[in-house]
């Protein structure tokens, strides 16, 4: 799962949490005053583009980058076989090629997926591209020394699990040839319909092998898009790049590169972010964020200022909020306690502590709203917008609680208004007109997390959510309902420890579906199915806001990320 990266400013001023993120339909350029990219007459080259960020962008190395869709920042410098299509809203969930010529051939069974690459592909030093290049920077992904990427190779390439990278092993993977410098071949344990998907992550980002540094690849890595990095200080706290001369738009058609540089600076306090694009002096009127979000203060602010309201992208990013269950734990194996439990539920209350509806959409499918994850409307345990008490007592009397209960709900203490204390208190309030007692317990972060993720420590009732790796239901539900993806020894992310055949046999038919609108259908319809059980209660899924210089021109926000893709921007 991607982790999150957004940061979304408490009360007075913080930081919020999502994957590069968001949730419905995203603010499109109509709505920001500027038009699609290419589109209008006044976007020029040049000039530098400020990027004001809380968190360094650390490990910038495409072999322990965790990104999809190439990511924000790192998607400048390092290109994909395939990419996000670099669009406003739901078109922006889309997978196209990159250095690759389409999103891939399947073999009659999704095992076997072969690309090839464009002609002319060149690095910063104007040296070819190569297929070998592409199979070389996958192969670092497994160095030891070189961890932090997504994991989905290790699991889906034959002998992918044993592999230990080219340092250790110089062979290389078998289940990846290279017939010539054109063609990558890549034979995978499973059938896998998405894998034109996972070739977005950048560890598909082609590495020269002569060019390769190891651990310190990171300080000047070799770029295969259209700026270069001339400076990284303190691991990515100051990022600047420069525009790659060997780039050529003729072979990238995602990528505008407006922009002669772009200085990404980070390590600042979300409140002054937030203040330095508002007030968009000097530099900073040329100024984005990649990871910082308008808290509800600082929202009710902006609304009030219609010169700021028209500098705000709104962004909707596959993401939920939910309570989850461990069946194992009393009273909670019981079914209708869950069902209590969800009947009981006061979303708009949940939502109010979120930060309003600005900032958060009532959620009763674990799926987030949207066609690309095959969003399939359904409320199994309608609680409407303030809960059904009266039902969820009903059902606690079913269940031999006459009396109503106690229980305990765990939750973090970051002020993150995901699974925050103001979270869990909006829960607690509604559930004790249903005859429920809910005590919290509040846990710092790491304590929260390792507590949450361990199969022996789990509690009962717990504050979650769940970001896909990339928009589509499959990363969304196998790895919480995917019986066989259960952890006895290290984060396990099923909670419910759901291991039914029929859920497992349905993931397994849809990973083999080259089509993939059939698949979102049929995601969907498990989601459905799933849902039934009662192992969560979706809660709701985050809105992104986010400030943005005066003198930024082409915003797009795409459902993929939910934020302002900066390979568009173009600055006065």
């Amino acid at each position: 799962m991607r982790q999150p990266s957004v940061n979304r400013a408490r009360a007075a001023t913080v930081s919020l949490a999502l994957v590069v993120a968001a949730g419905a339909a995203a603010c499109g350029p109509e709505d920001n005053d500027a038009k699609g990219a290419g589109g209008d007459s006044t976007l020029r080259k040049g000039g530098t583009l400020t990027v004001l960020n809380a968190n360094p962008q650390e490990d910038f190395d495409p072999a322990r980058l965790y990104t999809s869709g190439g990511g924000n920042v790192p998607s400048l410098v390092f290109r994909t076989l395939t990419t996000r299509n670099r669009e406003s809203g739901a078109a922006g969930a889309e997978v196209v090629p990159d250095l690759a010529t389409d999103t891939g051939r399947p073999n009659k069974d999704a095992t076997v997926w072969t690309y090839t690459l464009k002609k002319g592909l060149t690095y910063e030093d104007g040296t070819p591209i190569t297929s070998a290049d592409v199979k070389y920077g996958i192969e670092r992904s497994f160095a030891p020394e070189l961890s932090g990427g997504a994991p989905y190779l290790r699991d889906w390439l034959i002998g992918g699990a044993d592999y230990q990278g080219p340092y250790k092993d110089k062979k290389g993977l078998d289940s990846i040839e290279t017939p010539d410098d054109l063609t990558i071949v890549f034979h995978l344990d499973k059938p896998e319909g998405e894998f034109p998907y996972l070739a977005t992550q950048t560890q598909f980002t082609p590495v020269p092998k002569a060019k390769d540094t190891g651990t310190k690849y990171e300080e000047h890595p070799v770029s295969s898009g259209p700026y270069k990095v001339v400076r990284n200080e303190n691991d990515g706290e100051r990022l600047v790049l420069e525009r790659n001369p060997h780039w050529s738009a003729s072979t990238d058609a995602e990528r505008k590169a407006y922009p002669d540089r772009i200085d990404v600076r980070s390590g600042l306090d979300s409140s002054v972010i937030n203040q330095r694009l508002s007030s968009s002096q000097g530099a900073d009127a040329a100024a984005v964020t990649t990871d910082t979000n308008l808290g509800p203060a600082e929202l009710a602010k902006v609304t009030g200022d219609k010169e700021l309201a028209a500098r705000v992208g709104t962004g909707h990013f596959g993401y939920t909020d939910y309570i989850a269950f461990n069946p194992k734990v009393k009273p909670f194996d019981d079914p209708k306690v869950r069902q209590a439990i969800s009947y009981a539920v006061d979303r708009t209350s949940v939502i109010n502590a979120a930060g309003g509806s600005s900032l958060a959409e009532a959620a009763t499918t674990y799926l987030p709203n949207q066609k690309s994850f095959g969003y399939t409307p359904y409320d199994h345990f309608p609680a409407g917008a303030s809960g059904n008490p009266a039902k969820a007592r009903e059902l606690l009397k079913e269940a031999g609680h006459p009396n109503g209960l106690t229980v305990t709900l765990t939750h973090s203490n970051d002020k993150d208004f995901e699974t925050s204390p103001e979270i869990a208190t909006a829960l607690q309030d509604a559930l004790k007109k249903a005859g429920i007692t809910v005590k919290l317990q509040g846990l710092e972060s790491n304590d929260y997390k390792d507590k949450i993720h361990g199969a022996t420590s789990e509690p009962g009732f717990f504050l979650a959510h769940w970001g896909a790796d990339w928009p589509s239901g499959g990363p969304f539900l196998a790895p919480i309902f995917d019986g066989r993806q259960i952890v006895h020894d290290g984060a396990n992310f099923n909670t419910g420890f759901l291991d039914d055949k029929a859920v497992n046999d349905e993931i397994d038919a849809i990973n083999k579906l080259t089509d993939l609108d059939e698949a979102a259908r049929r995601w969907g319809a498990l989601d459905k199915k799933i849902g039934e059980q009662a192992l969560t209660v979706p809660l709701f899924h985050p809105v992104y806001k986010r400030l943005y210089g005066k003198d930024v021109k082409n915003i797009v926000i795409s459902d993929w990320t939910g934020v302002l893709d900066i390979s568009q921007v173009a600055v006065k």
